[in-house]
């Protein structure tokens, strides 16, 4: 499928946009190509640390004004859509995040707890400690709790290299508790049906731009996208085996000038 068919775009940010607080080559950009094309797209990321607003906030600072917030997905944001499904308003968390996490269940009206709690929420928290996992631990051993992770990230790309991510907590509660938990974030596909729905595009004609093989490309295969791996981020070109991405760029000004040759 050549890249003039595409409709509209789901794309990842960290390790796609920007590493940290740097942003990658042509992110103006690609966003500049988007508009002018009238491309709607969608921002879906794993990260559950920020909240839409501080997305929105640093985008614009970035050189990328007017986000609005029905164009950004968090895996914090589907986690609420997913407790809402299964508790009431108030029900009791115990939540492992940073402070977009605990910002977004709060204005959802769940109840941050320490006891008597309905679930454990684990994400991203760069504050982490033995103590958090000691009581996480033993609220889903003991108590009966659910145990919830936001995203299976077992990495986060920083501007120093990889760093641990979210399912390297999640990972290691789930040694402890020997409790599987509910995933939220891609590759699940929670997050993919949220972003078409917003978009109000078929699977077949939009492209997911990420990445990771596991979360990004593997998840979006698998609800029936267009996927292309950029190289700025987490795998490499040497790391493709069982699941083919459509397009390979070395970075985003690599897909922009592939795109505007192929029209």
């Amino acid at each position: 499928m050549p890249l003039s068919d595409i409709k509209a775009i789901v794309s990842d940010m960290d390790g796609v946009l920007w590493r940290g607080d740097d942003k990658l080559p042509a992110m103006e950009e690609f966003f500049v190509f988007l508009r002018e094309r009238h491309i709607p797209f969608v921002l879906a990321t794993n990260n559950s640390g920020r909240h839409t607003d501080n997305y929105i906030e640093k985008l614009a600072k970035m050189g990328v004004p007017n986000i609005r917030p029905q164009e950004l997905v968090t895996s914090a944001t589907a986690t609420v859509d997913y407790l809402k499904q299964q508790y009431p308003n108030g029900a009791r968390l115990f939540v492992i995040g940073n402070e977009g996490l605990f910002q977004t269940l709060q204005e959802a009206d769940f109840t941050i707890a320490d006891t008597n709690v309905d679930a454990v929420v684990a994400g991203l928290d760069f504050n982490f400690t033995y103590v958090q996992a000691r009581h996480a631990t033993l609220l889903i051993r003991n108590e009966g709790a659910k145990f919830i992770g936001t995203n299976p990230d077992t990495t986060f790309p920083s501007p120093d290299g990889l760093v641990p991510g979210a399912g390297s907590i999640i990972g290691m509660l789930q040694l402890t508790t020997d409790v599987e938990p509910v995933i939220i974030g891609k590759p699940k596909r929670a997050m993919f049906e949220v972003a078409l729905q917003r978009l109000g595009t078929t699977a077949e004609e939009t492209l997911m731009l990420g990445d990771r093989l596991n979360t990004d490309i593997e998840g979006a295969y698998h609800v029936g996208l267009k996927t292309a791996l950029v190289l700025t981020g987490v795998n490499k070109r040497e790391d493709v085996e069982d699941i083919q991405p459509d397009y390979i760029f070395d970075d985003l000004p690599a897909m922009l000038k592939a795109w505007r040759n192929a029209q």
